[in-house]
């Protein structure tokens, strides 16, 4: 079982929202949203009957598929879809089923989901950085001009303000918030390809059919599919672990920082310990390096996943399911951690001179 799930150290690594985003009940509703927009796009370009495929589409936006069925389709399929399509016409008028999925395949539509995911998912990391920019500009605000050794290879170096560490943690922050704005237009891009990525499944209405989906679902359309072509995931991934990696420093900062003897933050909410009851552990900036270490790791699969064979890969494919999810909530968690560590500063540096 993963940590971001488990009963007790979910305590520690759960983000809630983050998991609600990703988890499966969500993950549905935009499947069907997908097949309910599809519908509809078959009726506008006319496939079928726009009667029939709106009547088709309110059925697929009301369903609630089996989840065992789905489980079961997908140990035989290794794709949740075809189940899927089964369930749906099974729920409907069998006049309805001409509107239904007919020229999707399983890839445009769990691609499609996991790019409507990506959307919620980096408006949700946009917001935490904005909140951790203002809880570090408060940091400065309070303690800015007190004085602390600066250090280098961990040895004493010069006397630097503690507005002087708090810059080295902002800066990188605020480059990956400017970044985000551009991985999103590179990202947030329709899956829509066909059996082999020509589009040619409709004849020559493939592209017009393309562009009415993605109108439907608010995103854009690229001029072809990226069945094979991964680079964008895997950016988001990088820019993930980049997070991941200046909550890591920052965390490793205010660790080295909290130690008996040197003293040079306080920091309320501490965690415990069974054996020493006199400590005070560092539980949040211990997370932070934690999670950046786990995302670094991830990171590596992720360029792994880019290695698609020929048009259309199933293992690399996969890859991507086991591993981009968990770097997600790992990221979130650590923003969410970050905000709360930082606003639980009491004390940082000493006197300014």
């Amino acid at each position: 079982m993963s940590v971001f799930q488990h009963p007790w150290l979910g305590g520690v690594f759960h983000d809630a929202e983050a998991a609600e985003i990703m988890g499966p009940q969500a993950q549905m509703k935009r499947m069907l949203r997908i097949e309910a927009a599809w519908s509809r796009v078959l009726g506008d370009i006319g496939r079928v009957e726009p009667r029939l495929a709106a009547a088709a589409a309110l059925v697929i936006e009301a369903a609630e598929p089996d989840i065992e069925a789905l489980r079961e389709g997908t140990a035989r399929d290794g794709l949740a879809v075809p189940t899927l399509v089964k369930l749906l016409k099974a729920g409907m008028d069998e006049e309805l089923w001409p509107a239904v999925h007919k020229g999707l395949t399983s890839q445009d539509v769990i691609d499609t989901e996991l790019v409507l995911a990506l959307d919620l998912v980096t408006q949700l990391m946009d917001k935490r950085l904005a909140l951790l920019a203002g809880a570090l500009d408060d940091v400065t605000a309070r303690f800015g001009a007190g004085r602390m050794m600066g250090r280098t290879r961990m040895q004493a170096a010069v006397e630097i303000t503690v507005a002087d560490r708090v810059l080295a943690w902002q800066r990188p922050l605020l480059r990956h918030r400017e970044r985000l704005t551009a991985l999103r237009g590179e990202v947030l891009n329709l899956q829509f390809g066909g059996a082999a990525g020509t589009r040619d499944v409709l004849g020559d209405q493939g592209d017009a059919a393309a562009a009415a989906l993605a109108d439907h679902l608010g995103l854009a359309n690229p001029h072809a599919q990226w069945h094979s072509a991964r680079g964008g995931l895997a950016e988001v991934a990088s820019w993930l672990s980049l997070v991941s990696g200046s909550l890591g420093k920052m965390g490793q900062d205010i660790s080295l920082m909290a130690q008996q003897g040197l003293d040079e933050i306080e920091i309320a909410g501490g965690g415990s310990s069974s054996a020493m009851p006199h400590k005070q552990n560092p539980i949040l900036a211990e997370l932070l390096v934690t999670l950046a270490r786990f995302n670094a790791t991830q990171l590596a699969g992720m360029h792994h996943a880019l290695v698609h064979e020929q048009e259309r890969s199933g293992a690399a494919w996969a890859l991507e399911w086991m591993l981009l999810p968990q770097m997600v909530q790992a990221t979130a968690r650590g923003l969410g951690a970050a905000i709360e560590l930082t606003s639980n500063i009491r004390r940082m540096g000493g006197p300014a001179s």
